[in-house]
C-alpha cells in the first residue's frame, strides 16, 4: 500500500520509522464510524480514549505525548488528506474526521514525526478513498444503547477525468451519563481532477455542525464509587455545553517537471466557531481580572505548503530529495462573558474578555533518502520552525489593564535514520531526531503569578528522540514490527496553579518517555485477519518540582520527587482485533482492549485503575444483485459489563479527574451498497 506520511515514494516496510497503516472499515465491525478510536484497535504506541463526552473530543496520546490535554489534541500533528487539522499553536481536533469517505489512517511515531513541526510527538493522517471506476453508493443506519442513532450516505465514482467521493452523516446520542446529549452533522467531499500530462488537482471540502454537545464534566473519586453514571451537580446548575461549527476548503496541485522532478502545492482555508458554557462559580468572577464563564471563539485559519521532489542517482544508487516550505496562520477572536444574569445561571452575561489571538508559522524542511549500498539506506531530514504569537487586548478598563503582547519561538530540528536490509523479508533501523513544542494559546492564556496578561514567559519543550526497530514480513500477508524508543524532554509543561476553575502552566524541567512496542498485523489464514499491538511505556519526571496539593491552589507547594510517574500515561496498554469472514455471508469479530493504571495528577496521589474490555460483533452480507449488497450487523461492547474509567482529566482544577466508561452497550446496523 502506498502511503504519504513521510512525503516519500517509499513502501512503509523500507522506512526507518515506526509507521502503521490501517484501512478504515468501521461498518465491517458493526461500529458507527464516529470516533477515531474505532479505527486504532491493534495499533501500538497510540492510545485513543473515548471520553464519552463530545464537548471535549477524543483523548489521543502517542508514546505518552498528548496525555496532558484536557480537551482536543495536543503534542500530535493531525492531517486530513494532507491538510492540517492542527493549528499553528499546536492545538488540534479530530471532530471533523469523516470515516464514511475515509480509505486509510496513517500513524507515524518516533523521531521522524518532528519533520512535521510544532507539537510533533507523532503524526496521525486520515486519507479519503479515491473515487471508484464504477460508481458505488452506500447507505447506512446504526442504532443502539443510550438513544444512539446514526445515518450516513457515501457515493464515489468517476465522471470523465474527475473521480469523486462525497459523504454525509448525522449522529445523535443521549450519552452514557445524564447531560451528555450530542447532535453532529459531518460532510466531506473529495474530487480528483486528472489534468493530463501527469498533472492532478485534488479538491477537499468538509463541514462540521455540532450545535449540541452537553458536558457532563468529570467525577471525583467519591462520586465514581457512589455512582459512575451520575453527573456533577454544577454541570446541571450551569448547563455546561459546547457548540462547534467548522467549514474548510483545501486543494492540492501536483505536476511532474522535466526529468525526475515533481512539484506539489497545497493550500487551505477554514473557519471554526466555538461557544462553550463552563461551570466557573459566580464568586470566582468577581475579580476584575476574571475572563468569565462563557468562552466564544471565532477562528479563521489557512495556509500554504509547496515542495519540490527529485528522484535521481548518486554513485549509481537511487535517492529521493524533498525540499519544501510551509506557512500557516490562525486569526482568533476570543471573547469571554459571565455565565449568569442575575440569579439565572448557564446563560451569556456581561462581557469580561475581548482579544485577538493570532499565530503564524513559517517553516522550511528538507529530506533526503539514499539507498547507498545493496543492504543499507540513509534518511536525513531537517526542519526550521518560526512560530509567532500575538495578542491584542480589546477589553481594557481601569481595573483590567491592557494585556497585549507577543512572543516568538524558533527551532531547527534535525533527524537521521539508518536502515539495514539483511534479506527480502527483514528490516532493521535506527533513527534519531530533536523535537520542538510551543505552548498553545490555551496554556498561554493565564499567568501563574495571578497578574494580568498572557504567560509569554513559558518556554517551548524540546526533546531528543531515539528509536531502534525491526520489521519482519512473516508471510506475504502478515507482518510483525517492534521498536525500542526513548524521548528525553526538557522544559516540560505542567500545571502551575489551580483555582476558580482556571489552570495556569509553567516549565518544570526534564522528563523521559521510554519503552517498547510490538505489532502483528495481516492475514492469519484464509478469511482470518488480525491486528494486535502492545506497548510498554515508562514515563517519568526527571526533575523535582513543586505542584498543587488541592483546589484552590494559588501557589504550588507540594514536592514532586524526580522519578514520579507522569499523569495520564499507563505503563502498559494493548489491543487486539480478530476478524473472520468474507465479503459475502457471515462474518464475526472480536476486540480486546487493555489499559494499565494511570495517575491523574502530578503528585501521583490519585489514580485510575487499569481495565480490560471485550467487544464482539457478527453480521451477514446478502447479495441482492450483481452489484447490490445488503449488510446486517450487531455489536456488543464491554461484553462483561465492567466498571472502568474510560479516560481521565489530568490535573483537573476541581479534583473531578475521572470520566467513567459505559457498561455493556449494543449497536445494530444496516448498510446497503449498490
Amino acid at each position: 500500500m502506498q502511503v504519504s506520511a513521510m512525503r516519500l515514494e517509499i513502501p512503509p516496510f523500507d522506512l526507518p520509522a515506526a509507521l502503521s497503516v490501517v484501512r478504515v472499515e468501521p461498518a465491517a465491525a458493526g461500529q458507527p464510524g464516529v470516533n477515531l478510536s474505532e479505527s486504532l484497535v491493534g495499533v501500538p504506541g497510540i492510545l485513543a480514549r473515548d471520553r464519552q463526552n463530545y464537548a471535549q473530543d477524543v483523548q489521543i496520546s502517542i508514546r505518552g505525548f498528548g496525555s496532558r490535554a484536557t480537551f482536543g489534541v495536543r503534542s500530535i500533528r493531525l492531517y486530513v488528506d494532507g491538510i492540517p487539522a492542527t493549528l499553528p499553536d499546536g492545538q488540534g481536533q479530530v471532530s471533523h474526521f469523516n470515516f464514511d469517505s475515509a480509505g486509510r489512517v496513517e500513524i507515524l511515531r518516533g523521531p521522524f514525526s518532528v519533520l512535521y513541526g510544532n507539537a510533533a510527538g507523532g503524526v496521525v493522517q486520515l486519507w479519503s478513498a479515491e473515487g471508484t471506476p464504477t460508481p458505488v453508493t452506500m447507505l447506512g443506519v446504526n442504532a443502539g444503547s443510550h438513544d444512539t442513532f446514526r445515518s450516513s450516505v457515501d457515493t464515489r465514482g468517476t465522471l470523465g477525468s474527475v473521480d469523486y467521493n462525497v459523504a454525509g452523516s448525522l449522529f445523535l446520542s443521549g450519552g452514557y451519563r445524564p447531560h451528555s446529549r450530542v447532535r453532529r452533522e459531518s460532510d466531506n467531499a473529495r474530487f480528483g481532477v486528472d489534468l493530463g500530462g501527469g498533472k492532478k488537482l485534488t479538491i477537499v471540502a468538509n463541514r462540521l455542525d455540532q450545535p449540541v454537545s452537553q458536558d457532563a464534566l468529570g467525577l471525583t473519586r467519591a462520586q465514581v464509587d457512589a455512582d459512575p453514571r451520575q453527573v456533577a451537580s454544577v454541570a446541571i446548575q450551569y448547563n455546561t455545553r459546547k457548540s462547534i461549527e467548522q467549514n474548510q476548503l483545501g486543494a492540492v496541485y501536483e505536476q511532474p517537471l522535466h526529468g525526475n522532478d515533481q512539484v506539489r502545492v497545497m493550500g487551505f482555508f477554514g473557519q471554526r466557531s466555538i461557544a462553550q458554557y463552563q461551570s466557573i462559580p459566580v464568586s470566582a468572577q468577581q475579580s476584575p481580572l476574571s475572563a468569565g464563564g462563557v468562552v466564544a471563539l471565532d477562528t479563521v485559519y489557512g495556509g500554504l505548503d509547496a515542495r519540490w521532489t527529485r528522484n535521481g542517482q548518486l554513485a549509481d544508487r537511487d535517492y529521493e530529495f524533498v525540499l519544501g516550505v510551509s506557512a500557516d496562520g490562525q486569526w482568533q477572536h476570543r471573547r469571554g462573558y459571565e455565565n449568569f444574569v442575575g440569579d439565572t445561571l448557564g446563560v451569556t452575561g456581561v462581557p469580561r474578555r475581548n482579544e485577538d489571538d493570532n499565530v503564524d508559522s513559517v517553516d522550511e524542511y528538507a529530506q533526503w533518502y539514499w539507498h547507498f549500498a545493496e543492504s543499507w539506506s540513509l534518511l536525513l531530514g531537517v526542519r526550521r520552525d518560526d512560530v509567532r504569537f500575538r495578542a491584542r487586548d480589546r477589553y481594557v478598563t481601569a481595573t483590567n489593564p491592557d494585556d497585549s503582547g507577543g512572543v516568538n519561538y524558533t527551532a531547527t530540528t534535525p533527524v537521521l535514520g539508518l536502515g539495514f536490509r539483511p534479506g527480502d523479508h527483514l528490516r532493521f533501523y535506527a533513527s534519531y531526531g530533536r523535537g520542538f513544542e510551543t505552548p498553545s494559546f490555551n496554556e498561554l492564556g493565564y499567568r501563574s503569578d495571578g497578574r494580568p496578561g498572557l504567560a509569554f514567559d513559558l518556554r517551548p519543550a524540546r526533546s531528543r528522540n531515539l528509536e531502534l526497530g525491526a520489521k519482519w514480513q512473516v508471510t506475504r500477508g502478515l507482518a510483525f514490527d517492534t521498536a525500542l524508543f526513548r524521548a528525553d524532554t526538557r522544559d516540560e509543561l505542567a500545571v502551575g496553579t489551580n483555582q476558580n476553575g482556571r489552570s495556569t502552566y509553567r516549565n518544570v524541567g526534564d522528563t523521559r518517555r521510554q519503552g517498547v512496542e510490538f505489532s502483528l498485523a495481516g492475514q492469519l489464514a484464509d478469511h482470518w485477519q488480525i491486528r494486535a499491538g502492545f506497548t510498554r511505556l515508562q514515563s517519568r519526571f526527571r526533575s523535582a518540582f513543586l505542584a498543587c496539593r488541592a483546589t484552590p491552589c494559588a501557589m504550588a507547594s507540594v514536592p514532586v520527587a524526580a522519578g514520579t510517574r507522569m499523569p495520564g500515561v499507563p505503563e502498559n496498554y494493548a489491543s487486539l482485533r480478530i476478524r473472520h469472514g468474507d465479503e459475502l455471508g457471515w462474518h464475526q469479530g472480536l476486540d480486546v482492549t487493555g489499559v494499565g493504571a494511570v495517575s491523574v495528577n502530578d503528585t501521583a496521589t490519585e489514580r485510575a485503575a487499569g481495565y480490560a474490555v471485550v467487544g464482539v460483533d457478527a453480521g451477514y452480507t446478502f447479495a441482492l444483485g450483481p452489484d447490490t449488497r445488503l449488510q446486517l450487523s450487531a455489536r456488543v461492547d464491554n461484553l462483561g459489563d465492567r466498571r472502568y474509567i474510560g479516560s481521565v482529566i489530568v490535573n483537573d482544577s476541581n479534583g473531578r479527574y475521572f470520566e467513567p466508561g459505559p457498561g455493556r452497550t449494543w449497536m445494530l446496523g444496516m448498510r446497503l451498497v449498490f
